[in-house]
Formats: structure tokens, sequence, C-alpha cells
């Protein structure tokens, strides 16, 4: 759980990097790569992190995100748009969280099942994209691409 801002902005500044270098390694090509047919793709994944925190932000820590994309959408056929439309939704989290408070993180707001910090949102909604991101690396092994070094350098970079 987050207490200060300064510790999401920074974690959240450097997940998302990391996350921005994922999408970058796809290809147009490679968004339908799935472990096996009927799984999430790339494409899929991608999305739903862009998307994801629309639900986390606006339903679960009142973010009050302005963002235009549409997350019950299909995802986007150009890995590029993808990229580009995480970058906003990923700067506008950084920009809404930076404009609260300390004492905004320990509010309690609507969790899950019951009510939680906002702080504890915030914590939930990085966690949810790593899990999604490492599901993502393996795909982009499985597709032949490069693997970008999120938390080090990757077999690629050694």
């Amino acid at each position: 759980m987050y207490r200060k801002i300064e510790d999401f902005t920074f974690e959240w500044t450097n997940a998302a990097k990391g996350t921005t270098n994922v999408f970058k390694a796809l290809t147009d090509d490679t968004l339908n790569q799935a472990i096996v047919e009927g799984h999430n793709t790339l494409g899929w994944l991608a999305w739903h992190l862009t998307g994801a925190p629309l639900f986390f932000g606006n339903m679960l820590a009142q973010l009050n995100l302005e963002t235009s994309i549409d997350p019950q959408q299909p995802h986007p056929t150009s890995a590029s748009e993808i990229v580009e439309a995480y970058k906003a939704v990923s700067a506008e989290v950084l920009a809404k969280v930076s404009a609260l408070s300390d004492e905004d993180l320990l509010t309690e707001v609507p969790g899950l099942q019951q009510p939680m910090p906002r702080g504890a949102v915030l914590r939930m909604m990085i966690d949810h994209q790593t899990h999604h991101r490492g599901q993502m690396t393996v795909l982009l092994r499985q597709a032949g691409l490069e693997v970008p070094g999120v938390m080090g350098p990757t077999k690629e970079q050694a």
C-alpha cells in the first residue's frame, strides 16, 4: 500500500516505462500470438493493460481518468496505436495521482469486495500490470521477438 505520493509516482514511472518497452517490442503481425489457441493474445494483453487504469483508477481509486479509449472494444490492429494509447493513459494516471495528497492515499474507497485505502488500490493496479507484463514477455519470446529488459537485462541483452 502506498502512503506517500512520491512512492507511487516513482514506482508507476518505472513500471510504465517497462510496460512501454514491452509494448514497443510488439509488431502488428504478432498481436494475435497466444501461448495456445483460445488463450489471451499479445494484443489482448496489451489492450487490457492499457484499459486497466480505467477500472482501477476510476471505479476503485476514484481518479476520474478522462481517456477516450474503450477497453471493451477489440484491441487495435496497430501495435504503435496501442503503445501511444498506453503512454497517454499512464501519463494521465501519473498526473491525477500527483495531484493527490499523502492523506488522500489513506482515504477508503470502494474495493473489489470491501472498502480499502486508495493507496492499496494503486498498489493492486501496479501488481496487476506486472503480472500481465510477465505473461507478455513469454509470448514475445514465443513469437520470436526480442524481450526487452524490464527489471534487469534479458538473455538477449546479457
